[in-house]
Parts: C-alpha cells; structure tokens; sequence
C-alpha cells in the first residue's frame, strides 16, 4: 500500500483548489495531481498516473459534497486517512492592483456566496466560473483589468497573484472534510482514536433500520454521521453512509456489526482509519 508521504495524489480542480491544500496537509512531499472531476480522480488512480486520492464528502456549512457518496462506494478504492482544510477565501489579482481597481470577481459557484458580506459592501460582483483556482490561473494569464479571483492562499502564491483582501469568508468556522483513498483496504490500529466508515442497504422488513442501529447503541458505538441516497434510480432502494468511532475489532464495534448484519442485504467497509485531531 502506498502511504509515503512522497505518493502521487490526485484530487479534483487545478493547482491550489482547496483539494491541493488538503494534499499539502495530509502529505506535504506529496507530488499533486489535479484532474477535471471526481470521476478523473479516480481513474488517475486506476490508470496508475496517481497513487491516492484526496477526495471531499462535507463541509461545515454546506454540508455533503453532491455526488460524492455515490462515486465512493463505486470507486473501487478504499479511505487511509482524513484531512480538514479551512476554507479560507482571498480576494486575489495580478500584482500592481489596489482593492479599488477591483469590480468583478470569478470563483466557483459555491464560493461566491460564502464572501457574499464583503462583495456587497465594496460594491463588487461575482461571476461564476468552474473552478476558483482555474479562475486565478486564467486572470494570472490574462491580466484581465477591473478583474479580481477567489481563491485559496495556495492559488495566489502557484500563480503569481497579489492577495488584495484575506479571509472575506462569511462564516470563519467553514471547513472542508477530505478522504484520503488507496487501492488497499488497511485495517490496522494505527491509531489511539479510529474511525470506520461503510455503506449499508438494510432489508425490506418493517423497522430494519432502526433496529440495524440498535446494536451500536446497546453497545456504546458513536455513530458521528448517516445519511441515506438513493441507487439505481429506485426510490426504494436506499443505501446508507456512516462513519462510527472505533476499529472493527473493538469488542463494541464487532458485536454492533453483528447486529448490523443480520438487518442488512449488503455492508462494506470503505475504510479504517486514524481520526484526525481537527475532527473535533
């Protein structure tokens, strides 16, 4: 299993997204792999041109990354570790502008909101663009008057742009979850604090899922997260997500599985990992 932190990572969006800074967290010598989607990510990762991927499921305020819980389960990989990165948004242009040259900005769609206060006060207005560090890269070659970029410190500095304003974001507690995924499911207890994560699709009988999570409560298993989606395009067929605290061969966690299996048609792990200190 490749866990060095000198791997080739793979994540979504161009050099200094957000998924590059939580590269940079999780494994600074790490050699950063940006692609186009989730769906590249992987496939750079099954091609062989990466080594992990460095994915996000959540984030503080805008809680779960659109399609992301479906693509994990399919993705034929398994999580090693977890990274959170503070979204911090900086206004950003080419070297040489003041704040006051500045009347329109690019990022990414779900950016734009989340600095909503300080566009509105300095009269500026935003553009949506399809990547806030692909929309720095682009004022960096362009040079574009009256244009400035949101993005993180990392795009700036990659690409040579002058930070005009720091942390705009309206809410300072805004925080991304990231996974780190490799082609091998590692089950050691690596850590004093672990974290097991697995998707389920409970049994067609009355009550089956709360009665699948009655074992982890009879057995003093934190659940810290479940949410349901649907596959195939059924509104029936329902899959569920979970992260729990602890490693599968805690006598709680063991005998809560147990229990969780006998409710269930399928359970798959996708990871076992350390908990992350910033997760609290």
């Amino acid at each position: 299993m490749t866990t060095q932190s000198d791997a080739r990572i793979a994540f979504q969006g161009e050099l200094g997204a957000y998924g590059h800074e939580a590269v940079l967290k999780a494994r600074p010598n790490a050699l950063p792999v940006p692609c186009a989607t989730f769906d590249d990510v992987f496939k750079a990762v099954h091609e062989g041109r990466a080594d992990l991927a460095m994915l996000p499921v959540e984030n503080s305020t805008y809680g779960r990354v659109a399609d992301i819980h479906r693509l994990l389960p399919q993705s034929g990989l398994h999580i090693i570790d977890e990274s959170f990165v503070r979204v911090r948004i900086n206004l950003m242009a080419p070297k040489g502008r003041s704040l006051q040259d500045i009347n329109c900005v690019r990022a990414h769609l779900v950016l734009i909101p989340q600095a909503r206060s300080f566009l509105e006060t300095h009269g500026i207005k935003a553009e949506a663009a399809a990547d806030s560090a692909g929309a720095a890269a682009d004022l960096a070659r362009t040079q574009e008057a009256g244009i400035g970029a949101l993005a993180s410190a990392v795009a700036a500095e990659i690409h040579g742009l002058e930070i005009l304003a720091r942390d705009i974001e309206d809410e300072h507690h805004n925080t991304t979850r990231f996974v780190l995924m490799s082609h091998d499911l590692d089950m050691s207890h690596r850590s004093e604090r672990m974290i097991t994560t697995f998707v389920f699709e409970v049994r067609n009988i009355p009550a089956a899922l709360y009665k699948a999570m009655g074992g982890f409560a009879t057995n003093g298993v934190n659940m810290t997260k479940l949410e349901s989606y649907m596959v195939g395009g059924s509104f029936t067929a329902t899959q569920f997500y979970a992260d729990i605290e602890g490693h599968p061969d805690d006598v709680g966690v063991r005998l809560a599985m147990e229990e969780l299996d006998y409710f269930t048609n399928m359970v798959e792990v996708l990871g076992v990992y350390p908990a992350h200190p910033e997760r609290n």
